[in-house]
């Protein structure tokens, strides 16, 4: 169904961390979406980000829509309409934008005003090396309007993220063993947060997403609620140090469905790949999640992993759900 704009949507622009109210209100707007379509509108570094009192108001635009309310002030957060996160990793950087709106004020045209409104932010932004200054976006779920709307801002799909799923009833799960000499146990808040980091940076110098990682961000998630040190799992060798790792994670329950875990994040250091290891660390966390008595688990996996989706395919997961990044298409313009 395409998105018609029935009324004028003012939209207002900031920069940095969001005022208290401001970020309270699009918190609830994000659970409210999530209630209602299945999927979390906003990235969870989108969300660390947003709730850093250290953010840099050079990266970090946020562009609200509050729905007119006779009964309320314009900007209490208690009448937000929609919400787009544009995060940059340096002020030069297009960055990578999130759009969500309220379910209540849907097929209204708050999508477009955002959208329309990011776009005339970054019109005479100048790109590194005068490349286009559009960012890229993701669609969480990639519903059918958020298809159409990147179309009609002269966008196309970029990336195929894969939320596969694993039911305790279809697992096919192998036995675990770790090669001789390496042992699991877990993380410990205080002893490993740096040895973690640099094994997490050379397991995913591929993968700036995940191998940026820094102590800050390590800190934000392990002050997050769903943080568990014992479901944080460490493949260490005879004098301690990180050759691999599985953290996992639990989501609670909403919408009256129960919790489900996450494969969260698996990483093997270079020397000590090919040697089964992160099949073992893999296992070993479904394992883990199962006696905490999950019965479902999902994970994330870019769809032109072949390796990896063939090795969750083996384990019993199946495809459920995905998210797709978007970027500007070759030959559009602004």
């Amino acid at each position: 169904m395409s998105e018609e704009p029935l009324t004028a949507w003012p939209v207002v622009e900031t920069h940095g961390t969001p005022e208290p109210d401001a970020l309270a209100g699009i918190l609830q707007l994000a659970s409210a979406a999530q209630d209602s379509d299945g999927n979390p509108p906003l990235s969870e570094q989108t969300l660390v980000d947003l709730r850093s009192p250290e953010a840099d108001p050079d990266t970090l635009s946020v562009f609200t829509i509050y729905a007119p309310d006779p009964g309320s002030a314009a900007g209490n957060g208690q009448d937000l309409a929609g919400v787009a996160v544009l995060i940059s990793e340096t002020p030069r950087d297009p960055g990578v934008l999130e759009l969500v709106v309220h379910p209540n004020y849907r097929s209204e045209g708050v999508g477009t005003a955002l959208a329309a409104a990011v776009q005339d932010s970054v019109r005479n932004a100048e790109a590194a090396g005068g490349g286009d200054p559009r960012p890229a976006a993701w669609s969480h779920g990639n519903h059918e309007a958020a298809v159409e709307l990147a179309a009609r801002f002269g966008y196309r799909p970029v990336r195929d993220l894969w939320k596969m799923r694993l039911s305790r009833s279809s697992a096919s799960l192998p036995e675990v063993r770790f090669p001789a000499g390496v042992t699991l146990r877990a993380f410990e808040p205080g002893r490993d947060e740096q040895a973690w980091l640099d094994a997490n940076a050379a397991a995913f110098a591929h993968h700036p997403e995940q191998g940026s990682m820094t102590l800050a961000d390590l800190q934000a998630r392990m002050g997050e609620d769903w943080f568990d040190p014992e479901g944080f799992l460490l493949a260490v060798d005879a004098e301690g140090k990180i050759l691999g790792f599985h953290w996992t994670k639990v989501h609670p329950g909403t919408g009256g469905h129960p919790p489900i875990g996450e494969v969260y994040v698996v990483g093997v250091s270079p020397e000590a790949q090919g040697r089964g290891l992160g099949k073992a660390l893999t296992v070993a966390g479904i394992e883990h999640l199962h006696a905490a008595g999950l019965d479902a688990v999902m994970l994330y996996v870019d769809a032109d992993n072949t390796a990896a989706v063939a090795l969750y395919r083996r384990l019993g997961f199946v495809r459920w759900d995905q998210d797709v990044m978007y970027a500007p298409a070759p030959g559009s313009s602004l």
